[in-house]
């Protein structure tokens, strides 16, 4: 990994389930993500849009979904209504990388192309964080996510 891919945002964290269950979860992006998700999200090719309010939209496509090893998505398209640069997001890439670690399961999700220079790095990161680490996480962990609840990328 070089400097530059370092600055991309990432989170981690490992849970006792299966990369079956984790992969899963992943997947299921209506269980974590908050807001209005419509499309496919789990079929390899699909493309889905996301929606907050009239402050955050864009379009995902699914380029990669390796059973329970990796998911990725390409933003085809975003408009970020809190920011001056309003397609920030558009080509970046989000991944989520699963292994086995010490008979758990690891989830390493990456936002490749969100870097700190981003107007939206600080909103976004902090609303990775809660969606991520504590609403995918529960939703791995309890089959419960909260994503009425959590907040959004903005």
């Amino acid at each position: 990994m070089n400097t530059l891919d370092q600055q991309y945002y990432t989170a981690s964290f490992l849970v006792d389930q299966s990369p079956a269950e984790v992969f899963a979860a992943v997947n299921n992006v209506r269980g974590w993500w908050s807001g209005e998700i419509n499309g496919s999200t789990d079929k390899l090719g699909a493309e889905f849009t996301y929606r907050y309010k009239d402050i955050h939209y864009s379009t995902q496509k699914i380029t990669e979904l390796v059973p329970e090893k990796k998911v990725a998505w390409h933003v085809l398209d975003s408009q970020l209504n809190f920011v001056k640069d309003k397609d920030e997001w558009t080509d970046t890439h989000i991944v989520f990388e699963i292994t086995r670690k010490d008979g758990k399961t690891e989830l390493l999700f990456t936002h490749v192309g969100l870097v700190p220079t981003f107007a939206c790095y600080n909103n976004c990161s902090g609303s990775w964080d809660s969606l991520i680490v504590e609403s995918l996480h529960d939703l791995i962990t309890t089959g419960k996510g909260y994503p009425a609840q959590g907040k959004d990328l903005g």
